[in-house]
């Protein structure tokens, strides 16, 4: 299917009082970080642990800033196989007796619903996927949705912004520890490997890659 099909969507429809310039920034898209904890690579087969969502803000000058984190502990979906590896990786304990985690329906219902308010008060009309090495993210996110049957997914089905490929270009370094090191964003190695943590620091990095550009003069405020 095109993907003109989808900007199009993006760029349609009328909307009541000011038009915010996020809008205008991303051509009808809000962009929103998103970072997943699995038991492994497989989407389709693989256990969804954990997942966090940042929604991003834009001041009045035009520069984006991260704004308010969603996170959710997930119960395995059933028949969903997890790697002893993954589990080793992330340090994720499954039978913690504090880790009260959700079904995949609950936290991308309730995720959904916080995005929807976001993409209203900014003008927008479909959020597209920022991660570091995005299309991980999106691929367990799209998985999930299917799974879970939810109407209304908010997210552009295949589009998405990595910020691997953005800090490449940037600083050249493409590792998400050594990308917030190269653009003076603390990192805490300890902390990294679950959802929330790494969420905000991808969220972080985006927006100082994209008010760097802005600031040096890449991206005119206008709406065209």
């Amino acid at each position: 299917m095109s993907e003109d099909l989808y900007d199009d969507e993006a760029e349609s429809g009328s909307h009541s009082g000011p038009r915010h310039p996020m809008a205008a920034r991303f051509r009808g898209y809000l962009p929103v970080v998103v970072d997943v904890e699995t038991g492994g690579f497989n989407c389709a087969t693989d256990a969804l642990l954990e997942i966090a969502a940042t929604t991003i803000g834009m001041d009045e000058g035009g520069f984006l800033y991260p704004e308010h984190t969603q996170f959710f502990r997930i119960e395995p979906f059933e028949g969903a196989n997890i790697e002893q590896a993954a589990l080793d990786f992330t340090g994720i304990k499954l039978d913690h007796p504090l880790r009260m985690a959700v079904t995949e329906e609950h936290a991308l219902t309730e995720i959904f619903r916080g995005l929807r308010k976001s993409l209203k008060a900014n003008s927008c009309k479909r959020a597209i996927l920022v991660g570091h090495n995005s299309s991980f993210d999106l691929g367990f996110l799209n998985a999930a949705v299917n799974r879970t049957g939810i109407k209304r997914n908010p997210f552009h089905p295949f589009s998405s912004f990595d910020t691997a490929t953005l800090a490449g270009l940037a600083y050249g370094q493409t590792v998400l520890a050594k990308a917030c090191q190269a653009a003076d964003i603390d990192f805490d190695g300890k902390e990294a490997h679950s959802a929330r943590y790494d969420t905000e620091k991808t969220a972080e990095l985006f927006c100082g890659i994209v008010n760097r550009w802005k600031e040096m003069g890449g991206w005119m405020d206008f709406d065209d």
